[in-house]
């Protein structure tokens, strides 16, 4: 997606081999407009699979998530990261490991959202060793309903959840991948988006 390297480009730091900011317009402060846009993406890519829901992770995923699901026409469905007095009872749990933070964490769903009858289209902001698409997978995996496949927004394609996922069978889109952040620069893989 031309439009997101664009923006990573103009508007993203490399602060280090592995880590990319872009709080200009994902995952602090949001670009809208561009959201817009990527929910677009999601849905003519996906838009074939039946998706009946969109499974996300708090907090920067919601975004790109909720774009997605207006353009299907579906409920978005937020795994929470952090313990909710209204949300205690009924609760399907995950553990997901960040890197960028250094800790774990249990992510819940209260199951009554997910059915064994659901196709979930799986939405996130990042992609880089696949922790979260794995606990968000597992979410699922709980609920006995079909995975129609996994949207990122950026994947760092130099770390290994990308190909860990595909090889595990799923379908993941990515609207930007980067092949490096090596020196403060960012680079993109060439060829077309997977």
């Amino acid at each position: 997606m031309e439009l997101l390297k664009q923006k990573i480009l103009d508007e993203g730091t490399a602060l280090s081999d592995t880590v990319l900011k872009v709080d200009h317009f994902l995952n602090h402060q949001i670009d809208p407009s561009l959201m817009k846009e990527i929910g677009t993406a999601f849905k003519e890519y996906f838009d074939d699979r039946g998706i009946t829901k969109i499974l996300t992770l708090e907090s920067s995923g919601i975004a790109p998530a909720v774009m997605t699901g207006l353009e299907l026409g579906v409920p978005v469905i937020f795994a929470r990261k952090r313990q909710s007095l209204t949300l205690n009872e009924g609760l399907l749990t995950a553990d997901v490991f960040s890197y960028t933070k250094n800790e774990s964490n249990t992510i819940a769903i209260a199951e009554k959202f997910i059915s064994p009858e659901d196709e979930v289209l799986i939405i996130d902001d990042f992609l880089a060793n696949g922790e979260a698409a794995k606990g968000l997978l597992e979410l699922v995996e709980q609920t006995e309903a079909s995975v129609a496949g996994i949207g990122i927004v950026i994947e760092k394609a130099f770390q290994e959840g990308g190909e860990v996922l595909r090889t595990a069978g799923y379908d993941v889109h990515s609207l930007a991948r980067i092949a490096s952040l090596a020196e403060g620069e960012i680079t993109f893989m060439s060829g077309v988006e997977v």
